[in-house]
């Protein structure tokens, strides 16, 4: 999301009159665009922010605005905190002053891309115990629908090949919207835009994810068979701890109907450990669940105390940071192994890659399955879809040979 956000406020500033430059020590405008859903992510913000009062005070001239998460509904605090920052917006704003655009596809980036990031829907309901999002970003907010297919065909006008479609909860997109559209709804509309080869989306939450939307992802071609769907935990009394609104059975049986509608389909999930009382019994509950299971991709982090959540208020962040730790490396080498599985399974076949650019002399895309892949070749591959036969395979990426 945040990805999404600084793209348009650069292409919006450059339609401005403003050129993006290298370092801030030569730029006349600094805007610092904040991401805050850990407390050591708010702590580098706060930290880059003292680096820029310096620059402030060598250059007053200096025009420095914030936006992103740290800007909550309490400005008059953030001005007070930090009274050399010029101006204060709203995530997904604009600084003020400057006119707002009359249509999201005029701050759309220039050039063009192979893959593009399109936020549907702002803000969280749920507050989950552990999470600042909801105080950030506020209550869910949709974008209507004739308004994303409009930026979406732009987006493709320029050379676009494929999109993800961006929510803190994209399950929920189109309830507060007249008509109540889902995202399924939205899906079936995009999927008949002629010249967009993928569709993504993310982040699912297990307790909204509809049979209707694991039917259209089954049904349309252009949406990719890969789905994040964050468990967190695999102990219920943990979830229930941390408001997550479903069972571990209810999320085992989400994944049975998934895997039935769509073969072969990616899952990625996020975990935390260390939760506040979480036992090594509990934790294993987590373990057995990864192993059964067997994501893809995981992404797991320490539980640690984020003021101004319901867990911070009411739990002791009771479980040492050294088991922390040890319970996070558990869970990365089960993942490893796991994943090293998964991917060798794809040694001798060969996948259609969206080639997004060159990384150390070597071109690299992704499948439909959202695989990392690396191959060589001359030819010039960006924004391509090629067909690329795996002939190595890592936890982490695959590697092979374009396919004659």
């Amino acid at each position: 999301m945040n990805k999404a956000e600084s793209a348009r406020l650069g292409s919006y500033l450059e339609q401005q009159g403003y050129q993006a430059v290298a370092i801030a020590e030569e730029a006349d405008l600094v805007v610092l665009n904040s991401c805050v859903v850990r407390q050591s992510a708010e702590n580098r913000v706060i930290g880059r922010l003292e680096a820029l009062k310096s620059l402030k005070k060598q250059r007053p001239q200096l025009t420095l605005a914030v936006t992103g998460c740290l800007v909550n509904s309490k400005v008059d605090r953030l001005k007070e905190r930090f009274p050399y920052v010029d101006y204060f917006f709203k995530p997904g704003g604009y600084p003020p002053g400057m006119e707002k655009p009359a249509a999201p596809e005029m701050v759309l980036p220039q050039h063009p891309l192979s893959t593009a990031l399109v936020p549907i829907i702002q803000g969280c309901n749920h507050f989950c115990s552990y999470c600042i999002v909801p105080y950030r970003r506020g209550r869910e907010r949709s974008r209507p629908v004739e308004e994303i297919v409009s930026e979406v065909k732009e987006l493709v006008r320029r050379g676009v090949k494929e999109v993800i479609l961006l929510g803190q909860n994209v399950d929920s997109y189109g309830h507060d919207l007249p008509g109540s559209p889902d995202l399924a709804m939205l899906l079936y509309r995009l999927n008949t835009i002629d010249g967009l080869s993928r569709l993504r989306f993310l982040t699912n939450h297990p307790q909204e994810m509809s049979s209707r939307l694991t039917e259209a992802v089954a049904s349309l071609d252009k949406v990719c068979e890969e789905m994040n769907l964050a468990v967190q935990s695999g102990s219920n009394d943990i979830l229930k701890l941390m408001r997550r609104g479903y069972t571990v059975e209810d999320y085992r049986r989400l994944v049975v109907e998934i895997r039935h509608r769509i073969p072969g389909v990616a899952l990625s999930t996020d975990v935390i450990v260390g939760f506040p009382s979480e036992t090594e019994a509990q934790f294993q509950q987590t373990v057995d669940l990864l192993s059964d299971i067997g994501f893809d991709v995981v992404h797991v982090a320490a539980y640690s105390p984020r003021p101004g959540t319901i867990a911070a208020r009411r739990f002791k962040d009771d479980v040492p940071l050294a088991e922390k730790k040890a319970r996070l490396s558990r869970i990365e080498q089960l993942q490893k192994a796991i994943a090293t599985e998964i991917n060798s399974r794809h040694l001798g076949r060969t996948v259609e890659v969206l080639v997004e650019g060159r990384k150390k002399g070597r071109w690299w895309g992704r499948t439909r399955t959202n695989k990392l892949v690396f191959f060589d070749g001359s030819d010039d591959y960006r924004g391509q879809l090629i067909r690329v036969n795996i002939d190595k395979a890592s936890p982490w990426a695959l590697q092979g040979k374009v396919e004659n």
